[in-house]
């Protein structure tokens, strides 16, 4: 019924309050789009900044790793009176029987076993007449502290190198254990008259290692190395001045399938450059460096990571050595004896 003078059916006109509570409110398509692009750009701002928290991590986990050795060297010292062997050669891999020190045929890592709470893992074969089966145990056991975790997990890899020897014999295993680091022999990897010695001594009892050891002693600068019987006193430039054991060059599109020629042998031989490295004078690319794809620097030291690679002093200390160093400097730290001194003239470079 119409209400007042005027005819006007109020029923008719629309209730504002009504009106507002009926409508639908969400966002247009262009502020969808927009609130997207800000969290892209918040979340490329931010997944830099976990990467490098996370390399930071793996880099302190590496850093750990070379304090191990480090420690583990030390021990050895205040034990045996020598820094460890750098094993015989390169096809060895570890005789329990034959001691520490010149004697024993696996290199460094294998004897720094008993200091790193694997005694048992070093003991494997001992007073067995076929010690085979067990140096195979041994060769296939993946310890964590032997592999960076910015490059590879610590697991088996292709045994593509050769095959490890045991007392009893050469071992016939697909796959074996590697390792990230190596020990700096100085300012030479090998004594001239063995430089392409695969397996030096075929046996436990042709071999003469006082003799041998004093061959090459003459020769090799660093403290660890092939027969090597280092003492405290013959590092005369000082532990904390002087290179044991850091992180390897390595091709980084082989990690894996162990066609890098660096890194074919089981990480418990003796002397070579799969647990051995060097600062070579008149010897193209042998400064430190950063991994990289397709290049083979197999007697330098280098690693993963940005910057520079980890590398333990004989004091137990390790450092962050940049990969700009001055090659003079990265000799001397090689080197055990020489004084700091560095000839330009008697060592002459080749870049």
């Amino acid at each position: 019924m119409p209400i007042g003078g005027g005819g006007q059916d109020l029923t008719l006109v629309q209730n504002p309050l009504i009106s507002l509570k009926n409508s639908r409110c969400a966002f247009t398509l262009v502020e969808l789009l927009v609130v997207i692009a800000i969290i892209g750009m918040l979340v490329g701002l931010l997944l830099p900044a976990v990467q490098q928290a996370r390399e930071a991590a793996r880099n302190m986990q590496c850093s750990n790793n070379c304090k191990q050795f480090g420690l583990a060297a030390q021990n050895h010292l205040s034990t045996v009176q020598c820094f460890p062997s750098g094993g015989w050669r390169c096809a060895w891999a570890g005789v329990a029987d034959q001691g520490l020190g010149m004697t024993q045929p696996g290199g460094w890592l294998y004897s720094c076993l008993p200091f790193m709470e694997q005694n048992n893992l070093f003991m494997l074969g001992a007073g067995e007449n076929n010690d085979k089966a067990s140096v195979a145990t041994r060769v296939t056991t993946p310890l964590s502290m032997m592999n960076c975790p910015s490059r590879r997990a610590s697991k088996i890899y292709p045994n593509t190198g050769g095959r490890p020897i045991a007392r009893s014999g050469q071992i016939v295993v697909e796959g074996v254990v590697k390792s990230d680091y190596a020990a700096c022999t100085g300012t030479v990897t090998s004594p001239a008259n063995q430089q392409n010695d695969y397996i030096g001594p075929t046996g436990l009892n042709n071999v003469d290692a006082t003799a041998k050891n004093a061959e090459t002693s003459e020769s090799m600068t660093g403290v660890i190395y092939a027969f090597s019987n280092t003492h405290d006193g013959e590092v005369r430039d000082g532990f904390s001045n002087t290179y044991l054991v850091g992180e390897k060059y390595m091709n980084a599109l082989c990690y894996e399938d162990g066609k890098d020629g660096s890194d074919n042998e089981n990480a418990y031989g003796g002397h070579g450059n799969d647990t051995c490295r060097a600062a070579i004078p008149n010897v193209k690319n042998n400064l430190l460096y950063q991994d990289r794809g397709g290049y083979r620097r197999e007697l330098a030291f280098g690693s993963p990571h940005p910057g520079g690679c980890n590398i333990s002093f004989c004091d137990g200390s390790v450092q962050r050595i940049s990969y700009s160093i001055d090659f003079s400097i990265h000799y001397c730290l090689a080197n055990r004896q020489d004084g700091g001194y560095y000839n330009d003239e008697f060592v002459k470079l080749e870049y």
